[in-house]
This record gives structure tokens, C-alpha cells and sequence, in this order.
């Protein structure tokens, strides 16, 4: 195991891309950085606080999660707003973002704040489906706190950690992209289900947030490696590299209040690919 890079508060969001390598955000202190295949960390975009999942979007930048769902151009162009909260209904912002093959964007909303102070009762969140024309509706219900979205290799399940039920979910996935009803899929014991990822061969790796690393469960929701970090707060993880076998886990600070940076970056090889992850697809505005 390699620890690639450090000083950030909490790291959210991670996503390969083969030209900029490890792209990821710090919540807490805002910005994106990229950590490249060479091992040299720079800043994408600057100051947004908040961002907890991205992905690549096909028109060239990243379609991020935080206060509302919305595209980011690498070329410095304006933010398009994909899809904006609603907190007359409860819908505070957004965590964990994913895509299908198609490049349909799967956003979990939350009715609370994660990080930063706020004194409202807390409620559950929905699931949201972005279509590619760019219509937004509810897929899924009652999430008390979202977090790591990831589909099965053939597309055909749809797993998502419920961090506040220590437990992670799954879906079954129809063609126009509604779910069946949610299913447990497994209920963790050490720490609580952060952001996840799917290899090739079925398995679903979970960072266990405040757990110390890494879970990984078969499809039938068995445990059966834990990846352990020197860390105790694994955020989230993602597999990368140009044959999609290195492991990226990253951390945040124990003490989200204080001005800690201990938030890192680890990689390790595994023996299995990783599920690619598309591009996002969704139209965006002219």
C-alpha cells in the first residue's frame, strides 16, 4: 500500500481519468485536485466547499454534487446547474453521484446537512435519476443519510449506502432507469458505509468509514476481505489506473470541526478490474 498524497480535511468524491489521473474534492476546505499517474497533486477548480461525489461528464469536465447537481467545464467556462435542491421540501443538497452506461446521472439527496452545522431535524433523503434530456425525477425514497452509489457489472443492480443504517442497499435496475424495491444488502459492523465501488467480478468494496478501511462482499453480500488503512475515517474509494486494478481509498481528519488536515490518499493493486464508470451523458444547457 502507498500513501500518494495528504493535508486535506475530508476527501470526498474520487474519480480516474486517464489524462488527469486521481480526481478528487476536499469538503471541508473546498477545491478539486487532481493527483496524476506521475504522482503530482494540482488544483482543478478552486474555493467550492461541500463537493461529496463527481464524475465525468462526455462534453469535458465534471459533473459534482454539494448544494445542487451541476456541471464544471476543465476549460474555465460557466457552472451550468444541472439540478437544484429544494429545501422548502426538505432537499438540502446532494452526496454521492454515479452514472449508468447509458451516462444517466443517479444523484441521493440529503435532508440534512453532513458536515457543517445546521440545527434542523434531521430527514431522510430521495434518489434521484437525471435522464439525458436533462428531466429529473424520484427513483428512490426514505434514505436517512446517502452515500455510495455503484452498479453491478451488467447493470442490472443498483447498490447504495445508507451510512445512518450502517447498512448498504440494493436495487434492482429497470430499462427506463426506475428501481425495484430496496433490498438489504448487507448491514456493515465496523464503522459505517461510506462511498463504494463494483469490480468486474461482482464484488462491492465499501469504505468503512470510521472503521479503518476498506470492506469487500461478494454479490451474495458475504464478507470477504477487509482492507485495512492507518487511518480510521475512509471516505470513499475508486479504481483507477489505465487497466483499472489500482485501488484508490481516501481519508478525512477524525475531528471534522477542527482545522486538522489529515485527509490522504492510498492506492493499492488488486487482482480485479474495476467496473468503468461512463462518462455522464445528461444534456446541459446552451
Amino acid at each position: 500500500m502507498d500513501k500518494l498524497a495528504e493535508g486535506y480535511g475530508l476527501i470526498e468524491g474520487p474519480v480516474w481519468d486517464d489524462e488527469r489521473g486521481l480526481i478528487f474534492s476536499d469538503v471541508v476546505f473546498g477545491g478539486v485536485f487532481a493527483l496524476s499517474p506521475t504522482g503530482e497533486v494540482g488544483q482543478i477548480f478552486e474555493h467550492r466547499k461541500g463537493i461529496g461525489g463527481m464524475v465525468l461528464h462526455e462534453a469535458g469536465g465534471l459533473v459534482v454534487s454539494g448544494r445542487n447537481i451541476a456541471f464544471k467545464p476543465f476549460q474555465g467556462a460557466v457552472t451550468q446547474i444541472i439540478l437544484d435542491r429544494d429545501e422548502a421540501a426538505g432537499n438540502l443538497g446532494y452526496n454521492d453521484i454515479t452514472t449508468d452506461a447509458l451516462g444517466r446521472i443517479y444523484a441521493g439527496s440529503l435532508g440534512t446537512s453532513t458536515v457543517f452545522e445546521d440545527d434542523r431535524k434531521p430527514q431522510p433523503g430521495d434518489l434521484y435519476l437525471i435522464d439525458r434530456d436533462g428531466s429529473a425525477r424520484v427513483v428512490g425514497k426514505d434514505i436517512r443519510l446517502t452515500n455510495g452509489l455503484g452498479f453491478s457489472p451488467d447493470g442490472t443492480v443498483l447498490y447504495h449506502s445508507d451510512s445512518q443504517r450502517k447498512s448498504v442497499y440494493c436495487y434492482a435496475v429497470l430499462a427506463d432507469g426506475s428501481l425495484g424495491d430496496k433490498q438489504r444488502f448487507v448491514t456493515v459492523d465496523e464503522g459505517i458505509p461510506d462511498g463504494l465501488v463494483v469490480s468486474e467480478d461482482g464484488r462491492v468494496w465499501v469504505a468503512l468509514a470510521g472503521g479503518g478501511g476498506v470492506g469487500v462482499y461478494d454479490p451474495r453480500g458475504n464478507k470477504t476481505d477487509l482492507i485495512e488503512l492507518p487511518q480510521a475515517m475512509c471516505t470513499s474509494v475508486c479504481f483507477g489506473g489505465r487497466d483499472r486494478k489500482t485501488l484508490y481509498m481516501v481519508t478525512g481528519s477524525e475531528n471534522l470541526g477542527s482545522d486538522d488536515r489529515d485527509g490522504a490518499v492510498y492506492s493499492v493493486r488488486v487482482d480485479v478490474a474495476g467496473v468503468p464508470v461512463t462518462p455522464a451523458r445528461v444534456k446541459l444547457g446552451v
